[in-house]
Parts: structure tokens; sequence; C-alpha cells
């Protein structure tokens, strides 16, 4: 049987859409939540910023001990898995 070369790089670059739509669905929630202001919305913030430093922190520890293989195609799927793991818990939180 046949199998398409690239089958394993479409399923990332799907996988990379579907991030992307789901980050964006993210985003509308904390900014609607950001919108009604006060201390609810400045923790938010703080939040979002201290996520994403320690997102990108465990990512580059990740990379640094080889925890994202060793090739190009299982670099971008685990850097992707790693960054839907994050966005799937901020929407569980804010929904």
């Amino acid at each position: 049987m046949y199998k398409w070369p690239y089958a394993a790089w479409t399923q990332a670059s799907i996988d990379a859409w579907t991030l992307s739509a789901e980050a964006s669905t993210v985003i509308g929630m904390r900014l609607a939540k950001m919108a009604l202001g006060g201390p609810a919305a400045d923790q938010e913030a703080q939040l979002m910023v201290s996520e994403k430093m320690e997102a990108m922190a465990e990512l580059q520890m990740k990379m640094l001990t080889g925890g994202l293989g060793t090739t190009p195609l299982s670099g971008t799927q685990k850097t992707l898995k790693h960054y839907r793991k994050k966005v799937a818990a901020n929407r569980k939180r804010l929904g």
C-alpha cells in the first residue's frame, strides 16, 4: 500500500492550525475577563505573562535535554503537543 511521504508533516500542519484556533479562543476568553477590570483582570494579566514565560522555559529545557527528539518533525510535533496542553488547560480554567 502506498503511503504519502508527507503525511506526518501534513498532520503537523493541521495540528498547528488547530492550536492556533484553540489559542484564539483562549485569547478571546482572556480579553473578556480582562475587559471586566478589577483584581481578577489584573491577576489574569499577570498569570498570562507568567504562564508564557514558564511554558517557554519548559520547552527550552526539553530542547536542551533531548526531549524534543532528534528530527525536525519530532521537534515540531512535541512542541505543538507542549503548547496544546497549555492552551487546553487555560481553556478549561477560563471556561
